[in-house]
Formats: C-alpha cells, sequence, structure tokens
C-alpha cells in the first residue's frame, strides 16, 4: 500500500462542546485529513506545537521522559486504518533494537508524535476516503461541517471576544502567567499568540 506522509497544519474548534478538529496534510499536495479531537488532547498537541512549558508534566510529556529514561524511541506514527469514522493508529517504537509496533489512539499517537520529533504516515486509501482538497488558497472543498467550523473559528478571532487585542503587553503578560499556573493551556497558547503577533 502507496504511504502518504502527513504534517499538523492547524487545530481549530469544533462545532460540538469540547471537540477540536485537528488538520493534518499530505506533504507537497492541497489534501487535507481532518480528525476530530477531544479538548484535552488538543490541549497537549498545543502546549507542544507553541512551546509552552507546564509547572508540572503532561501526562505525554510524563510517556516522553519514561521512554527516554529507559531508552525507547518512536520512529513514526501511521494512521492506519479508518473504521465508521474513527481513525485507528499505531506507533512504530524502538528498544534496544527491538522493533515493537504499539497500537493507540489517533490524538494520543500524535501529541506524541510533536514530542518525539517523529514523522506521521498513513496511507493512499484513507486519503481518498476521508481526505479533503483545499484550492491554493486554503479555501474550499470542504464539506460544510468543517467549513462551518472554520467560519465559527475565524468570525470569533475577527470580534476577538477576548480583549487580547485591547490590552498592554504587561497585562497580556499577567494573564499568560495566570493562565500557566491554573494549567489553562489552552487560553495561554492563545495569549502566547497575540504577543508574538505584536512582536512581529
Amino acid at each position: 500500500m502507496s504511504r502518504v506522509k502527513l504534517n499538523i497544519v492547524g487545530l481549530s474548534t469544533g462545532q460540538i462542546s469540547g471537540s477540536y478538529t485537528l488538520i493534518l496534510g499530505e506533504e507537497n499536495s492541497n489534501r487535507k485529513l481532518p480528525i476530530v479531537i477531544g479538548s484535552f488532547e488538543a490541549q497537549a498537541i498545543a502546549v507542544e506545537i507553541e512551546k509552552i512549558v507546564p509547572f508540572r508534566p503532561m501526562t505525554h510529556d510524563l510517556f516522553l521522559n519514561f521512554c527516554q529514561s529507559f531508552d525507547i524511541t518512536i520512529h513514526e506514527i501511521v494512521i492506519y486504518s479508518l473504521n465508521e469514522g474513527v481513525f485507528h493508529a499505531k506507533m512504530i517504537c524502538e528498544h534496544m533494537g527491538e522493533i515493537k509496533e504499539i497500537d493507540a489512539r489517533t490524538s494520543d499517537s500524535i501529541a506524541l508524535a510533536v514530542r518525539f520529533k517523529c514523522p506521521i504516515y498513513t496511507y493512499e486509501h484513507i486519503m481518498d476516503a476521508a481526505g479533503i482538497v483545499f484550492n491554493e488558497d486554503m479555501n474550499e472543498l470542504l464539506p460544510d461541517d468543517i467549513q462551518e467550523k472554520e467560519v465559527k473559528l475565524a468570525r470569533e478571532n475577527k470580534e476577538d471576544k477576548s480583549g487580547y487585542t485591547r490590552m498592554t503587553l504587561d497585562q497580556l503578560n499577567q494573564l499568560l502567567e495566570n493562565a500557566l499556573t491554573s494549567e489553562d493551556y489552552g487560553t495561554a497558547a492563545r495569549i502566547r499568540d497575540e504577543i508574538k503577533r505584536r512582536q512581529k
């Protein structure tokens, strides 16, 4: 079976409370693979992508530290199956020269992939079944449900209900510190985005 390499393109809030849509993009292609994941896994992925350092190790950080302590390496993640709308993944691991395949939830696998800096793959038949083709401007050809999520997210960002754009840098830094203290990493990521935007 022909394999397809994927990269993380984006993460957006879903229509269902507590859900997020993780967008994986095929390398050198406009095809994208949207995967609905939970808030905890979305937070775990966002924290690592944004390089936010939590006060105490999160579950996926603990797994990384455990593997490094015992010389276990994750070489790649493979999304190998799509069954009734649910993606299935496996981690290809190595310990003392022995290769093992470990079945895992796709969201957990990707949260670990960003920590181990290992590639993510799927198969051509999965992209054919669930992939979405975008044009060069990243518009269209989205199914209605995914398109609504993206429009909703863009509208929320535009309205800036949080009021971050009206705050000073000192206020933002204080809010960031508070969010990290309370382990609200989703809010911390949004505040950090606003701080980075001003520093460009």
